[in-house]
């Protein structure tokens, strides 16, 4: 039997202690109501996985595709308005 060894080093790298940059957590921020839209229709969407939708199901799932898309339009207005100078 022939043992079969690594030649280089590891290739991953050392885990490190990093923390997110303060920038990274204001954009995180800024994205949270898209995020918290995201996950009550993900939410709603699993509810109707297991079982036949019912119309207050297909209503859920509706305002929360709504809520999504005006949460998607706020994030693109406030990004616009900060890249042509707040003028919005």
């Amino acid at each position: 039997m022939q043992i079969i060894a690594a030649l280089q080093a590891v290739v991953t790298a050392a885990p490190l202690d990093i923390e997110p940059t303060a920038a990274e957590l204001d954009a995180i921020e800024h994205e949270m109501p898209l995020i918290r839209a995201e996950v009550e229709l993900l939410d709603a969407q699993i509810i109707t996985l297991d079982r036949p939708a019912t119309e207050l199901d297909e209503r859920r799932v509706r305002r929360a595709r709504n809520r999504v898309l005006a949460a998607r339009r706020d994030l693109t207005n406030r990004a616009t308005a900060v890249q042509s100078g707040g003028a919005a």
